[in-house]
């Protein structure tokens, strides 16, 4: 079921992910809650991508989970255990954790990120424990980046566009190609769930899905409805303030320990990194054209349920990576699956949020299966993503989530 949407204010108490989020933050709930929120600002205002935002993001999670799990031990830690002294503060730790590497991965919001960090040590000054807690934060930050500095990330940029002697082809290079060879945080190796191939051309599912989103996700359908439209745009909002949001906002509903917080985002966050290692594998595995590129040439794909349409344009603008399987599809499967095992899969506390791409717009899901439903729908009405490749995505995110979950933080003995 698509999630409830309206253009009223969201309700005081109800987090919502939005441009504002670049501001520093007064203390909200806890230390793990307060530094996600600001994380998700720094790499929003740095405009890091989405893959290195994820990446952003899980490095900060899990640097804040092993020192707070060091002084409450309840939970095998990610990597090397570090040792704490007895009495030091969680809080301190957590907050440390996070300072040390956003400063090191976002440098450009070292001036927001220090102002927040001064005040939270103004807070802290005279609480017992709290120089012994920044001093396990900042070695965890130290030993969480370490694990980190040789990943693949940021990798030179090989893709060989695919042309002929002397044709021309358009010249800007496809984006996150180093992703596809990333070392994963969770997964055995990049193309541990790569996807069986996408739908063969003469086949009846492409010839499904290619008439589907030609009608639906034209830029003038009038097919589509102005409800699939907003929806549409309120998912060409992509990366990490789509769903550390709704994250927040489920770890807000019901009283909770910190350490509990910061396993959970850890988990949610390694899960989506791990989630555009696996989708790059496979979208450069297979390179399957995207719908503007096979609309315009529907006379060559050899299917005769395909008519071309020489002047076709999606609803939204086409991201610049080949389209199979489907990447925001991907990382809100995986997300949710961690929180479902968290949570559940029934009904759960409102989650509300609002997105920078459709202003003065709050969407509402009760089941967090609710929330993925809409992104994969929205691509399909965006124009952007095949019915079949949003299924896949869904599909390949899910075993990500289940296999993060089951596979790292466990409780210890």
């Amino acid at each position: 079921m698509i999630g409830r949407r309206d253009r009223t204010q969201a309700p005081a108490g109800w987090l919502v992910c939005a441009l504002a989020l670049v501001l520093p933050l007064t203390s909200m709930a806890d230390a793990v809650l307060d530094w996600n929120e600001l994380g998700v600002a720094a790499v929003v205002a740095a405009r890091q991508s989405p893959p290195d935002g994820a990446r952003t993001m899980a490095i900060v999670h899990v640097a804040m989970f092993n020192a707070v799990n060091a002084i409450e031990p309840r939970f095998r830690s990610y990597g090397a255990g570090l040792g704490a002294a007895a009495g030091a503060s969680a809080d301190a730790a957590a907050a440390a954790a996070a300072h040390a590497v956003l400063v090191k991965l976002v440098p450009d919001q070292r001036d927001t990120l220090d102002k927040t960090w001064q005040a939270t040590q103004q807070r802290l000054s005279g609480e017992r424990g709290a120089e012994a807690g920044i001093a396990l934060g900042e070695r965890a930050a130290a030993d969480c980046l370490a694990l980190r500095v040789k990943d693949g990330v940021g990798a030179a940029n090989l893709y060989r566009p695919v042309t002929q002697p002397g044709v021309y082809v358009p010249t800007p290079l496809p984006v996150s190609h180093d992703w596809r060879e990333v070392k994963p945080w969770v997964m055995e190796r990049p193309s541990q769930l790569r996807p069986e191939p996408p739908p063969a051309l003469t086949s009846a599912i492409w010839a499904r899905d290619y008439n589907e989103i030609k009608a639906l996700g034209a830029r003038d359908s009038t097919q589509r409805t102005a409800a699939q439209t907003e929806t549409a745009h309120f998912w060409a909002a992509v990366g990490v303030a789509t769903w550390n949001p709704i994250v927040r906002s489920l770890a807000l509903s019901r009283p909770r320990a910190l350490v509990d917080n910061a396993r959970l985002f850890a988990l949610a966050n390694m899960a989506a990194s791990d989630a555009f290692v696996a989708v790059f594998d496979a979208k450069y595995a297979f390179g399957f054209w995207r719908p503007v590129t096979a609309i315009r040439n529907g006379d060559i794909d050899g299917n005769d349920a395909t008519a071309p349409d020489a002047a076709w344009l999606p609803l939204v603008d086409t991201p610049l990576h080949p389209e199979y399987p489907c990447a925001h599809c991907i990382s809100a499967s995986a997300v949710a699956a961690v929180l479902e095992a968290e949570f559940g899969s029934g009904r759960v506390a409102t989650i509300a949020m609002t997105s920078p791409t459709a202003p003065g717009v709050t969407h509402r899901w009760e089941r967090i299966g609710d929330y993925v439903e809409e992104v994969r729908h929205a691509r399909i009405w965006g124009g952007i993503h095949y019915r079949h490749s949003t299924e896949v995505g869904e599909r390949m995110g899910r075993a990500i989530g289940r296999h993060t979950v089951e596979n790292t933080l466990q409780p210890a003995p």
